[in-house]
């Protein structure tokens, strides 16, 4: 598989990217985790989270590259990742949030082939030896919990 492929696989619908795949699932949002869905773009929580509130902003259209949005889906990817900066900051007051992007495998992209906009809430200390030692994250709440207040938060 090429560097845009690596984040595909085949479902019974054809080839999908996992967020395809979880938008076409069918299943109630709070199962999907699924914060907000606009005509361009959605925002989820990652099943994998660093910490709680960590949300993804995803275009529904699966594209491996920033370039390769339309300029229309460009302004709703930054426009949603600002909304859910916006509910991380309403739900858990945090002291910061990072946003980021990995685009390309090499650049640590979980799914390279459907880019992904990273928000995650940050506090002075909140990295400790589990994570640096053990390769491993303590969260202080469910997902479930997490998608309730993000919701709920949402502007």
């Amino acid at each position: 598989m090429s560097g845009h492929d690596e984040g595909r696989k085949a479902t019974d619908a054809g080839e999908q990217t996992l967020f395809e795949a979880i938008e076409a699932s069918g299943l109630p949002d709070e199962e999907t985790f699924v914060v907000h869905r606009g005509p361009k773009c959605l925002a989820l929580l990652n099943a994998y989270p660093y910490t709680s509130g960590h949300l993804l902003v995803v275009p529904r259209r699966a594209v491996a590259a920033l370039a390769e949005l339309t300029e229309d889906e460009h302004a709703a990817l930054w426009s949603t990742v600002r909304d859910a900066v916006a509910a991380v900051e309403a739900a858990y007051s945090p002291g910061g949030v990072n946003v980021g992007l990995n685009q390309g495998a090499a650049a640590g992209a979980g799914v390279p082939g459907h880019l992904h906009v990273h928000v995650l809430p940050r506090w002075s200390g909140d990295t400790n030896f589990m994570t640096a030692t053990a390769n491993t994250r303590v969260l202080p709440e469910a997902l479930g919990e997490t998608w309730r207040r993000l919701v709920e938060a949402w502007p």
